[in-house]
């Protein structure tokens, strides 16, 4: 551990100067976060925040890029006066505009009036060496010293018990929001999916890949009528509700990501109820 923490220091050392960039498609060792379950955790040890329902964004230093690794569009003075220093956050616009902020974050030219309605919601310091809970004591002053607006530390709070988790989500759901995060005061950064970040939400989501179209039948003759897609594990299945119409006329394609919600999993690992929910332009081909 003892050496670890020394590479991690040196690594620190040399956040005053610019990283290495990502080219495109080249993921950023972003942390992803596992689902919470109930009794999995200490809550003395986690921080909760909001999930914000935004498009992931890893600053690198000198270049802002999505989870997959795609370069961000974002116009010159909304990266003004940067760290040099690694940021993780989410591009956001507001409870449920996901929607908004994806089309902004993908524009190759980058609209101002779009971006002033953006914020990046800053939530760690993934080349800091210390444990999130000293990540936090550096983060806040480092993004109050930007003094930009549209720059924000995300609040950190704690939760004594499961029951008060629960009512901090709807609370949360009720006003608009997506969810909760759960994150391990005593954990270090690690680019991987771990428990040390839990999600907590009142339906279960994840990815998949499209892998064929199934035509409709009926009002949907001519038109999708379910997606055929295989999650990162190789599990394949079908996505048959969820579309508007217009996506039925011109679904996602194939090769790229959608994400679903499902209630839970059967016993063979497939999800149940699984309905389509948007496509992920941010992830990785």
């Amino acid at each position: 551990m003892r050496g670890l923490q020394s590479l991690l220091l040196l690594a620190w050392t040399f956040c005053l100067t610019p990283l290495v960039v990502a080219s495109d498609w080249v993921p950023p060792p972003v942390m992803l976060a596992d689902v919470y379950e109930r009794g999995e955790v200490d809550f003395g040890d986690y921080w909760v925040s909001e999930k914000y329902d935004g498009v992931r964004a890893y600053w690198d230093g000198a270049k802002l890029l999505t989870r997959g690794g795609n370069l961000i569009h974002a116009p010159d003075w909304f990266m003004a006066g940067w760290p040099r220093m690694a940021l993780d956050g989410e591009l956001w616009a507001g409870r449920g505009k996901f929607e908004q902020t994806s089309a902004t974050v993908r524009d190759a030219k980058p609209d101002d009036a779009a971006w002033r309605k953006v914020r990046f919601m800053v939530f760690d310091l993934p080349t800091h060496p210390g444990n999130f809970t000293q990540r936090l004591t550096k983060l806040q002053p480092e993004i109050a010293r930007l003094a930009l607006p549209w720059v924000v530390a995300v609040t950190q709070f704690k939760i004594s018990d499961h029951a008060s988790l629960e009512q901090e989500l709807q609370r949360i759901v009720a006003a608009g929001g997506e969810g909760l995060m759960l994150h391990r005061g005593s954990s270090l950064y690690r680019a991987e999916r771990t428990g040390d970040l839990l999600k907590f939400k009142p339906h279960l989501d994840a990815e998949a890949r499209v892998i064929g179209h199934l035509g409709g039948n009926g009002k949907y003759r001519d038109m999708l009528g379910a997606l055929e897609v295989e999650r990162q594990d190789g599990v394949q299945f079908r996505l048959g509700i969820g579309f508007t119409d217009e996506q039925r006329r011109h679904p996602p394609p194939i090769g790229s990501w959608v994400t679903y919600s499902y209630r839970s999993l059967t016993a063979k690992g497939m999800p149940r109820f699984a309905r389509f929910l948007r496509i992920r332009e941010e992830m990785p081909p």
